[in-house]
């Protein structure tokens, strides 16, 4: 089972009462505060469920699949998202 934002925001409407586009419209608000937020190197958490937070990656060398010949691939940036212990008991 899977849901895509549309399914997920009906699901939070029907639970919460709230109109569905009330609920997109924070939905939409804590995506754009995540991005921003850890676009600026900061980091996002809600205890014991995720935390989501920017990594830098070091250069390093890679090597071209369909030719196999080596490549350097320079360091960047990449989203780190933890799971917390809420959500990891949630699966279980």
């Amino acid at each position: 089972m899977s849901l895509n934002k549309t399914e997920l925001v009906a699901k939070i409407a029907a639970e919460t009462g709230e109109s569905q586009a009330t609920v997109g419209r924070v939905l939409d608000g804590f995506f754009n505060a995540v991005s921003q937020t850890v676009a600026k190197g900061g980091k996002v958490s809600i205890p014991g469920w995720i935390a989501f937070e920017s990594a830098n990656t070091a250069a390093r060398t890679g090597r071209n699949p369909q030719t196999g010949a080596t490549i350097n691939i320079p360091a960047g940036k990449r989203v780190k998202v933890s799971v917390g212990s809420k959500l990891k008991a949630a699966v279980k």
